[in-house]
């Protein structure tokens, strides 16, 4: 019962507060974590395709097995000296855990710079949430990267963390982000990261793949609930839904593209490099700046139906096993 209250409370709070700039944030430390595993492990295993791919193993099994044991051992502690530091400690990892307002918040940003006309600044508000390069986007360029990046992390970033957070409370939702988080900066197909991030790339699609899918269905509700229409979106889900490199990015984008009836994704550039990506959805009309603001509305409502379904599936699960 006390980790469904903290994952409540967790939530909570990240609506409230978001990320707060002075807070000492766990991806920050792993993200420090990964830089030095990485340097150290280079040095270690030989510079061949094969040795790279031996240290990315090391460091894919390495930092999410760290995380959840640091994590499970300093909760254990906290919970042993009193009931409420253990409650407050794991309730504060599932708020850092979390990125519902954070996100919305940061593609509100890009709406605001583009409803000014300033799309300079919208390209520089866009680049804090996108991994494209961003510095020739047209309007509606910035508009879609917007749209995509809500849709996407709705799922790596509110819909898997509950996930998990709700198996396995704060430590399982933990290691889930140091996943996350490598293959962020390490799962690339360029020449640096081709081998030595493919371990952690592919575990980050394993631990996304039921996730993902479940927030494509739980945005697809959540269009209905919106006023969009949540029959396309289920169709251009089940059309476009693998329009994607990771079998994983496309669930929530597609059913996004297909509730506002635009077309997403495509060509683009990251590092100076062209990618010839497929489009999701139906070019029905173009995108416009308001899409931003549509795409927040579904994002909302989809992560209070995540929050709803698995604390309602958790308590019933508690409830089997007692009565059992």
């Amino acid at each position: 019962m006390l980790t469904a209250l903290a994952v409540l409370g967790g939530f909570g709070l990240d609506l409230l507060l978001a990320d707060p700039a002075w807070m000492p944030h766990p991806v920050v430390g792993m993200g420090r974590a990964i830089a030095a595993l990485e340097k150290r492990l280079r040095r270690l295993f030989p510079a061949t395709p094969a040795g790279e791919r031996a240290a990315g193993r090391v460091l894919a099994a390495a930092l999410p097995l760290g995380t959840f044991a640091l994590a499970a051992g300093a909760l254990a502690l906290a919970y042993r000296l009193h009931p409420a530091a253990g409650f407050a400690l794991e309730t504060l990892w599932c708020w850092q855990a979390l990125a519902l307002r954070g996100l919305a918040d940061e593609s509100g940003k890009v709406y605001a710079q583009l409803a000014k006309g300033d799309l300079p600044a919208a390209r520089r508000a866009v680049s804090r949430i996108v991994g494209r390069d961003t510095g020739s986007l047209t309007a509606a360029g910035v508009t879609k990267a917007a749209v995509e990046t809500v849709a996407e992390n709705f799922s790596d970033g509110v819909a898997a963390p509950l996930f998990y957070l709700l198996i396995g409370g704060a430590p399982l939702g933990l290691a889930y982000k140091a996943v996350n988080t490598m293959d962020s900066m390490v799962g690339y197909k360029n020449k640096r990261y081709i081998d030595f991030g493919r371990a952690a790339a592919h575990l980050d699609d394993a631990a996304n793949f039921l996730p993902a899918r479940l927030a494509a269905l739980l945005w697809i509700a959540a269009a209905g609930l919106a006023g969009f229409d949540a029959k396309n979106a289920w169709r251009i889900w089940r059309r476009d839904r693998f329009c994607h490199a990771s079998p994983n990015s496309a669930q929530t984008e597609s059913a996004c593209a297909g509730a506002l009836g635009v077309q997403l994704a495509g060509p683009a550039f990251y590092f100076g490099e062209y990618y010839d990506k497929p489009t999701i959805g139906d070019d029905s009309r173009p995108v416009e700046p308001e899409d931003i603001l549509r795409a927040n509305r579904m994002l909302y409502l989809a992560g209070f139906l995540a929050l709803g379904l698995g604390l309602a599936l958790r308590l019933g699960a508690l409830a089997l096993l007692r009565w059992i």
